[in-house]
């Protein structure tokens, strides 16, 4: 049986069962949750047995919901209970439950994950996060950009209800008189969570075992009964890491579970300090807010697909003054759901059209209720009429197209950093024209003389026509399209987009059926040879296709990511004997040849203090605290995002 087979259990029962362990028995527990996972048998009722041995069978008994909630749904018949070895591996081999009881009707939301993004190893993974990694795509009141195309996929957030279904009319649950920053008692768990954090982070993937993990739930549970669910999801983030790193799990990246911690520790840091603002501590749940009247008008469809099983249909849609806005659907269900879920009708307000229709239709919505990152709800007083649609050249849908692609570029990115947008960054519009193929990418031209993209995959999955579409638009070089897509914020001057248009006025454009409405969803529509112009242009690119300078990839903050994923890795002692390497040396003169001082510095302070363990004239460690170097960790890992971003943002000039 797979140990992703058993029930999930509330992080506050794991870490309850390993406390109440001696320090024997902690030692014995990797190994012990090791095997366990392999002897689980599900009975008739719901129940999961485990054997260990003659003597003792541990029992699971989950709620209605299928989760573990409380200690006495966990039973071992040996002597020791409930303070045995048997019951806490039981426990730490199966899954972590979501923050809200994954599955709960009117809570889970599926696309809180975001859209899948496609990690640089090729693995889908719900952005994650995350969000958005396999093991880190955004959880509830989370903003992230694990995770991953989000983003997180096995995180919280993903339930049988859709955003769309949610109960439009449930009031916030934050109190607009309440205090702006953080209270004593959030500083308080904070701090606790900061000192598990860092603990964790010293411990690194190698000795990050069960003990490590139940010390980061048991701090996760703190600052959620003190209202922090941001900070919550955060550290169950680099527990659902941690457990996928050791199990080698084929989607998680160290690169992700390095940015799931710099979010835990800058998130904890922030709290600490007295001068959060209200959005640090998040929210459990979508609140949804009175919109009035709208006018909507869709732009294009995107499958949503989890590496929890959960697929749908995200629609993108903006409003008369350019605000932009989204239907989705998305339930259990995978790929075959996401395939179908692209003419699924739309439950919002009665309308009877499909998703299909309200891509290129639109709609006239009366009582509209809205979350903060664009979601429109379905609540009882909500009642819509179909519209007619627009063409991707008039208004208000021509303005994503107006604007300098630099610009949009940087909005779309500041809207992720912002926490908008579900842990994806926003769409972004522009003319290109198609050079042509350059290995797994198409290279264009944003038109105007504009820089060089890079055109990949919205989705890598074989069975979604993303891919096969990109691969025909590249046989066309010289053809002009307009394109809406979002901007990837990993990549330099990387484009993934959602779907193509014919550029008005054209003569080299796509040949799109008038029932499309001049634009195909690149997840659903299959562009076809009839589609484009039968000759090229004499300006096409006729010679070998490259993309241009990489000025991310040219710089050598790769040294600087090494050394930060090495310590994750290996922890304190991995960066240490990196300091005193050979590497070392090598680190600091690329850095400052590049102008990167500051990266240079941080780099070196961070193996400094990884080295630092003061003793005494007994050799006993007088300062056995890891507050320093998760301090010079996070340092390091917030100056490298900065910079990246930056060197990103610079690629669009």
């Amino acid at each position: 049986m797979n140990p992703d087979d058993l029930p999930p259990v509330a992080p506050d029962v794991l870490a309850d069962a390993v406390e109440q362990l001696s320090a024997r028995l902690r030692k014995k527990l990797d190994a012990a949750t090791a095997a366990c996972a392999e002897h689980a048998v599900p009975a008739a009722d719901g129940s999961v047995t485990v054997r260990f041995g003659e003597d003792a069978v541990v029992t699971l008994h989950p709620d209605p919901l299928g989760t573990v909630t409380r200690p006495e749904q966990a039973l071992c018949t040996c002597l020791l209970a409930p303070r045995c070895l048997h019951r806490a591996a039981v426990l730490c081999a199966a899954p972590i439950a979501d923050a809200e009881r994954a599955g709960a009707a009117g809570e889970a939301e599926g696309t809180d994950h975001g859209p899948v993004a496609a990690p640089a190893d090729g693995v889908p993974t719900a952005a994650a996060g995350e969000t958005r990694t396999a093991g880190g795509a955004p959880e509830p009141g989370t903003a992230t950009g694990a995770a991953a195309p989000g983003r997180e996929a096995s995180e919280p957030g993903t339930g049988a209800v859709t955003p769309s279904s949610a109960s439009a009319s449930e009031p916030p649950l934050s109190d607009p008189s309440a205090p702006v920053g953080p209270t004593a008692g959030q500083v308080r768990a904070a701090e606790a969570l900061w000192a598990a954090g860092a603990e964790a982070l010293a411990a690194g993937v190698t000795a990050g075992g069960a003990v490590v993990q139940a010390e980061l739930l048991r701090a996760a549970h703190t600052v959620r009964l003190a209202g922090l669910p941001r900070a919550e999801a955060a550290a169950l983030r680099v527990v659902r890491g941690l457990r996928s790193a050791r199990q080698r799990g084929q989607g998680q990246r160290l690169g992700d579970l390095a940015d799931a911690f710099r979010e835990l520790l800058a998130g904890a840091a922030l709290l600490m300090s007295g001068a959060a603002g209200a959005a640090a501590a998040g929210s459990t749940r979508r609140a949804y807010e009175q919109g009035g009247s709208l006018r909507v008008f869709g732009l294009c469809r995107e499958p949503v697909l989890s590496a929890t099983g959960y697929g749908g249909v995200a629609t993108h849609l903006v409003g008369q003054d350019g605000s932009l806005y989204s239907v989705s659907d998305v339930r259990p269900g995978g790929l075959a759901r996401a395939r179908g879920a692209g003419t699924a009708s739309v439950a919002l307000g009665g309308a009877v059209l499909d998703h299909a229709d309200l891509a290129r239709g639109g709609l006239r919505i009366v009582g509209a209720t809205v979350s903060a990152d664009g979601r429109l709800g379905a609540g009882r007083g909500v009642s819509a009429t179909p519209l007619r649609g627009v063409h991707w050249s008039e208004e208000p849908a021509a303005a994503l197209f107006a604007r300098p692609v630099r610009e949009a570029m940087a909005a779309a990115l500041d809207g992720l950093a912002q926490g908008q947008g579900g842990g994806e960054a926003g769409l972004l519009g522009c003319d290109v024209e198609v050079v042509g193929a350059a290995g797994e990418y198409v290279v264009a031209r944003v038109a105007g003389d504009g820089p060089l993209l890079r055109l990949r995959p919205a989705h890598p999955h074989p069975e979604l026509p993303h891919a096969d579409n990109l691969r025909r638009i590249a046989r066309y070089p010289g053809v002009l399209l307009r394109v809406l897509g979002r901007p990837d914020p990993d990549r330099a001057a990387t484009l993934r987009p959602l779907a193509v248009g014919s550029v008005p006025g054209a003569a080299h454009t796509l040949r799109l059926p008038d029932a499309w409405l001049g634009r195909a969803d690149l997840g659903y529509d299959r562009l076809q040879g009839a589609h484009f112009p039968r000759e090229s242009p004499e300006s096409a690119h006729r010679g070998p296709v490259t993309a241009g300078p990489d000025p991310l990839a040219d710089a050598p903050l790769w040294r600087v990511r090494r050394l930060l994923e090495t310590g994750v890795a290996g922890g304190r002692r991995a960066v240490a004997e990196a300091g005193r390497g050979a590497d070392a040396a090598g680190l600091p003169a690329p850095l400052h040849r590049a102008g990167l001082g500051g990266a240079a510095r941080l780099a070196a302070d961070l193996a400094a203090e990884a080295d630092r363990r003061p003793r005494d004239a007994f050799g006993r460690l007088t300062d056995a605290s890891s507050d320093g170097y998760a301090r010079a960790w996070l340092a390091s890992a917030v100056h490298l995002a900065a910079a990246e971003r930056s060197l990103v943002v610079a690629s669009w000039s």
